[in-house]
């Protein structure tokens, strides 16, 4: 229903923030990272929202990047895994590091989230890691003929499953990937990768 609002910021807390839009105050409930990046009230921003409908309450959650906004509903599409501990997770770690940590099978850095125990964790690894699929063309035939990560780095490789877990497709990915200085960190090569993804879309 709501793609994103753009407004002022007229009020901050630990877990929310409202957006004054023509004369009406939005209020997103939104993690630390998002928080951290908006700027202090009376600045103007624009979040990026979805819409969760229950049947006793609406509730508007809001990011700064489309990145985090994805990897949220993500997070709350597995199974016993609310709003409020997705918020935890992207609250302690970036999409980056996120998509880091499931890809690595990381369930203690995913724990460093409050409230999120080993079991959620570990529930969220397994089904977000389903989640990465083997890429197809429009025809349903494979998009590659023979293994496209089977001769980049171990750092690489990392990289293009993170960029996968944040939505890129594998092509899209490895070709990103590949253009870049094979000798930088797998968070550096993540970062400069969704720039230059991003200057394509």
């Amino acid at each position: 229903m709501f793609y994103s609002v753009t407004g002022n910021i007229i009020m901050t807390d630990a877990s929310c923030v409202a957006v004054e839009c023509g004369g009406v105050g939005f209020k997103c409930s939104t993690s630390m990272n998002t928080l951290r990046k908006i700027g202090s009230t009376g600045g103007r921003v624009t979040l990026y929202t979805h819409l969760a409908v229950r049947e006793d309450a609406l509730e508007l959650f809001g990011f700064y990047d489309l990145n985090e906004l994805e990897c949220f509903k993500l997070l709350i599409s597995v199974s016993g895994v609310g709003p409020k501990a997705a918020l935890a997770v992207l609250s302690e770690m970036t999409p980056e590091r996120l998509a880091l940590a499931v890809s690595n099978g990381d369930v203690k850095a995913v724990t460093k989230a409050q409230g999120v125990g080993p079991k959620i964790a570990q529930r969220m690894i397994l089904e977000l890691k389903g989640k990465l699929s083997v890429n197809t063309s429009s025809d349903g035939g494979d998009i590659f003929t023979e293994d496209p990560l089977s001769d980049i780095s171990s750092n690489a490789s990392e990289a293009v499953s993170a960029l996968q877990f944040l939505g890129y497709n594998q092509y899209e990915a490895s070709k990103a990937v590949r253009s870049l200085d094979g000798s930088l960190s797998v968070e550096d090569m993540i970062k400069r990768a969704l720039a230059l993804l991003s200057k394509n879309l």
